[in-house]
Order: C-alpha cells, then structure tokens, then sequence
C-alpha cells in the first residue's frame, strides 16, 4: 500500500535467490583479483623501484633526523646536508683509497683467469679431466654468444644508471617531506583505520632503518676482516677483495656465497693450499657474522628466520630480477612487519606478535 512496507497486495515483496547474488559478487571479485594481479606483474618493475626510492629515503631521513634535532635546520636542508655527507664519505674513500682499490681492481681481472686456468690444470690431473675439459672447451666456444650478452650487459647497465638516478632523485623528495607521503597514502583509506595503519607504516619505516643501520655495520666489518684475513695468507688484491666481500653482504645468504668464488680463484694463483685457506677464511668470517656480529648489531631489529629469507631472495629475486635479489630482504622485513601487525595482532590478537620497536 503507498509504496511502503515493501508490500504487494498482502504478499511480501521477496528478494530471489540469495545464491545469485553471492555468485555475482564473488565473480566480481575474481575479475576484480584478476586485474590486480595483472597490474602488480605488468608494472612489476615501477612497484620495485618505488621501493627502491623508500628505502633511499630512509637512508636520508636516518642521517636527517639528527640534524633536525640538534640543529633544528629545516627538512630540505637536513636532507640536502645528508645527500652531501654521503657523497663527502664516498669521495674521502675513493682520495683516500681511490687508487689503490683502483690497482686491485685491475690486478683482478688479470688474475681471475690466471686462477681459472690453474683451476683447470688441477682438474686434469683428476679422474674423468676429459669430460670436464671438454664441457669447458664448449664453453669456450660460445665466444659469439658470450659478446653478445656482454652488448646486453652494457646497455643493461646503462639503463641501471639512469633508473638509480631516478630512484635517489625521488626517495631525495621523499625524504624532504616523508610525513606529506604518508598521509597521502592514508587518504584513501577510512578515517576509523588512518591511526592504526599510521603506526604499522611509522613501524615499517623504523624496521628499514634499524635494518639498513644494521646491515652498513656489518658490511664494514666483514669486509675489514675478509680484507685482512686474505691479506695475512699471501692472497693478491686482498683489498679489492674485502670490498666486493663487504658489498656483496648487502644482499644476505647469496651474496657471501657469491663474493668468495672470486676469493678463490684469485687465491688459486698462489697455489691450491691458499685456495683453501681462502675459503676457510670465507667461513670463518661468516660463522662469525652470523653468530656474533649480526646478532650485536641486530638485536632490536626483527631478525628474518634463514629459511624466509632464502625464500624471500629466490622468490622475489625470480619475480622481480636481479633488482629484486638486491631489495628482497628489507622488502620481505617490511612484509615480515605488516603480517606482523595487520594479522597476528590485529586477527589473531597473539600477545606474543611483537614488530620492530614494540616492547
């Protein structure tokens, strides 16, 4: 009667078959999880190197915040007199130590193939040295396809350049006004969720950059001590070698496995007892890395478990490429974190779920 009541004559108005409806909106939501998908995969990259901008950002923010503090100078002047103490740290190694490293460098790659071809005389004297020698000949004779991927490598490389300008150049904008690019992202979301996912993005940031704190320690000092430890058993280019080692533990597990194959090989020039003194030197050094060093300096950051981060390197290093081996551990700290607090605090309501910083 008058429209009210959702009446029709004396029998109610019904509203069909409810399967219908759940039908529809749950192949709305499939076609909707299918184009999600399909945008992560297809703009795979440009989601990585946003990443990449981040985490530059907290580098910058972490030397900031002190000279906020202490000098009270404005956010683009802490960030602008951050951007110059890391450039002014670089350029004091490179005075510093510059031409020697240079040197190193060099002597390697005239030594590696020297150690190469020692390799492959030991190998001779072995059993089934023929089979072996000649899948090595075969490599060989890939000279062609060799130089063309050297071609790729170089044009890979120069636009790895100009794609690591662009990302300093943005995490530069992000660290001036880090707060602006927060509340940015919180406006899409409801009013009632902004403050708690304020705090889990506060405690992502903090992870970061307790992480990136830690990590800059632990690259400095292994790659002290490979340096020395390859210097004292008579190894050529020990420095050089220390630097490749301390770099190549920014990216965790694969990267000391990786740095101490050119150890050897340059060791193996100096005979097969220093080969293997060198790798011993390899393995005590990261017995004592993952036992003491990265423990100290790590002890008020969440600690990835070994299993998840080799998941984490081979995973995102096959989706993402070489770009994602560098930033699969803090991305997978930052998935660590939001798990941590999106589902066992805020779901689960695990009293025992603590994020980076939380007591």
């Amino acid at each position: 009667m008058f429209g009210f009541g959702g009446l029709r004559g004396d029998k109610p108005v019904t509203g069909g078959d409810p399967w219908k409806g759940r039908l529809a909106f749950g192949a709305v939501v499939l076609v909707a999880g299918y184009f999600v998908v399909q945008l992560v995969v297809t703009l795979q990259t440009l989601w990585l190197l946003i990443f990449g901008a981040i985490v530059v950002a907290v580098i910058l923010r972490a030397l900031a915040d002190p000279i906020v503090r202490w000098l009270k100078a404005p956010d683009p002047l802490a960030v602008f007199l951050s951007l110059l103490i890391v450039v002014a740290v670089l350029a004091g190694v490179l005075a510093l130590f510059g031409a020697q490293i240079a040197d190193q460098v060099n002597a390697l790659a005239a030594i590696v193939p020297q150690g190469w071809a020692q390799v492959q005389t030991w190998i001779e004297a072995q059993p089934y040295a023929a089979q072996i020698l000649e899948q090595l000949q075969n490599l060989g004779s890939r000279a062609g396809e060799a130089l063309q991927v050297a071609q790729k490598f170089a044009l890979g490389f120069a636009a790895g350049v100009t794609t690591m300008v662009l990302v300093i150049v943005a995490g530069v904008f992000l660290a001036i006004e880090p707060a602006k690019s927060r509340e940015g992202l919180l406006s899409i979301l409801p009013m009632s969720r902004r403050a708690r996912m304020r705090e889990v993005l506060n405690a992502c940031g903090k992870a970061l950059k307790g992480w990136l704190k830690a990590q800059l320690f632990s690259m400095v000092l292994v790659g002290t001590l490979t340096g020395i430890g390859l210097a004292l058993i008579g190894v050529p280019s020990a420095l050089g070698l220390g630097l490749l080692t301390g770099l190549a533990q920014f990216v965790p597990i694969v990267g000391p496995i990786v740095s101490t194959i050119p150890s050897v090989l340059v060791a193996a020039t100096q005979g097969w007892q220093t080969a293997l003194l060198a790798v011993l030197v390899h393995i005590i050094i990261s017995q004592l890395e993952s036992n003491f060093i990265t423990p100290m300096v790590q002890k008020n950051v969440a600690n990835l478990p070994v299993v998840l981060g080799i998941f984490a390197v081979v995973g995102i290093g096959t989706l993402f490429g070489p770009l994602g081996v560098l930033f699969a551990t803090p991305l997978a700290l930052v998935l660590h974190t939001l798990v941590t607090m999106l589902y066992r605090q805020d779901v689960l309501h695990d009293p025992d779920a603590k994020a980076p910083g939380q007591k």
